[in-house]
C-alpha cells in the first residue's frame, strides 16, 4: 500500500457489511442478511445499529429468541435513552395497551387463538422493524385494529375494513393508513408464512407451479 492509498478502517468495513446486509434484508435473503450483519458486528461490536439490524433480520426470518438476544446486545450499546427505553419494554412480560385491546376485540370477532397469537407476533416484529424512528401510539385501538385487519387479510378471513373499524371503534380511513404502514414496513403478502395459520398454504402451490413452469420452459429451449 502506497502513502497515497487510503486505508480501509474497521468502521468502513463494518459499514460495508451492514449495507450488504440491508440489501439482502430488502430482498428477503434472510440467511445472507444475518451473515452480513454478524460480520459487521464482528468488525465493530460497539455500533448499536448493526445489532439492531441483526435483530430485524432474525425477526423477519421468524427467529424471535435470536432477535431478542440481538436486541439485548443492542441495548448494551445504544446511547439514545429514548430509543433504548422503547426496546426495553419489549422484554416486559406484561401486555401493552395494543396487545390487550387486540386480544379482547379479536375474541369479539370470534377469531381463533392461533390468529390472535400471530397478530401479537406481528406487533412484536413491527416494533423491532421500526428501528430508531419515533413510534407514536396515541390511540392503541387504531394499531390493534390494523393488526387484526392485516391478520384477516393474510388468512383470507372475510371481514371488511368497515367491520373491523366498527369492532375497534376507529375511523375506517385511519385504519387503512395504519394497515398500509404495517403492510409496507413488514412487506406483508397474502398467506404470508410468518402469520398464516392454515394447514395448507396456497403459496406452496404457487411455488410448485412456478417451478414446474420453469422446468417446462427450460426443457422447451433445449436442443
Amino acid at each position: 500500500m502506497t502513502a497515497d492509498t487510503p486505508s480501509v478502517t474497521k468502521s468502513d468495513k463494518g459499514a460495508e457489511h451492514n449495507e450488504l446486509g440491508l440489501k439482502h434484508y430488502a430482498e428477503w435473503q434472510i440467511d445472507d442478511a444475518v451473515a452480513a450483519f454478524q460480520k459487521a458486528i464482528t468488525t465493530d461490536s460497539k455500533n448499536p445499529e448493526y445489532h439492531l439490524n441483526l435483530a430485524r433480520a432474525y425477526a423477519r426470518g421468524g427467529k424471535y429468541p435470536e432477535a431478542m438476544r440481538s436486541l439485548g446486545n443492542y441495548l448494551h450499546n445504544e446511547t439514545d435513552e429514548n430509543v433504548a427505553a422503547r426496546y426495553e419494554r419489549l422484554f416486559s412480560t406484561a401486555l401493552d395497551e395494543v396487545e390487550t385491546i387486540l386480544i379482547e376485540r379479536m375474541r369479539q370477532m370470534e377469531m381463533p387463538i392461533q390468529q390472535i397469537g400471530k397478530a401479537i407476533q406481528m406487533w412484536l416484529e413491527y416494533r423491532i422493524t421500526a428501528g430508531r424512528k419515533l413510534l407514536r401510539i396515541p390511540k392503541p385501538e387504531l394499531w390493534a385494529a390494523a393488526l387484526a385487519y392485516a391478520t384477516c387479510k393474510i388468512n383470507f378471513v372475510e371481514k371488511s375494513r368497515a367491520e373491523v373499524a366498527g369492532v375497534f371503534g376507529v375511523n375506517e380511513r385511519s385504519l387503512k393508513e395504519k394497515y398500509d404502514e404495517l403492510r409496507q414496513s413488514l412487506d406483508l403478502m397474502p398467506a404470508d408464512y410468518r402469520y398464516f395459520t392454515g394447514e395448507e398454504n396456497p403459496l406452496d402451490k404457487l411455488m410448485e407451479a412456478a417451478q414446474l413452469l420453469d422446468q417446462i420452459y427450460r426443457s422447451f429451449q433445449e436442443d
